[in-house]
């Protein structure tokens, strides 16, 4: 077992992984999705949602292109990409830098909003 574990370890922290950034809009509209939350559902659901980006980091930093396309961001300067989270109310949107090997985090989107609006914040 201990061997097991020794090969794990050496085999775990070679495995490459995305840089994720933040751009200042992702990050003004998370703050205020966590104090809706904390608001209207109390702290424990903000600290869920705020593990559950946590989450969604860590697994885009390893497969970074495992999330599908967002399809209403079709034609835009970047492969834009989404992951519903939060009880499916929100979508992260983002994209890869192949070269930089960097996910960019740009809008977090309230599923519940006219999607045209949306799809103008997207640069």
């Amino acid at each position: 077992m201990d061997s097991f574990r020794r090969c794990m370890e050496r085999t775990l922290w070679k495995v490459p992984m995305a840089k994720v950034v933040w751009t200042e809009e992702f990050h003004l509209e998370f703050d205020s999705c966590l104090e809706y939350a904390s608001i209207t559902f109390g702290k424990s659901t903000a600290k869920k949602w705020a593990d559950e980006i946590a989450k969604f980091e860590h697994r885009a930093s390893l497969f970074p292109t495992s999330y599908s396309p967002e399809h209403l961001l079709e034609g835009k300067r970047f492969l834009y990409r989404s992951c519903q989270v939060m009880s499916r109310r929100f979508k992260l949107i983002f994209y890869y830098d192949e070269v930089e090997d960097t996910i960019h985090l740009v809008d977090i989107w309230d599923t519940r909003m006219n999607p045209q609006a949306l799809i103008r914040r997207i640069k």
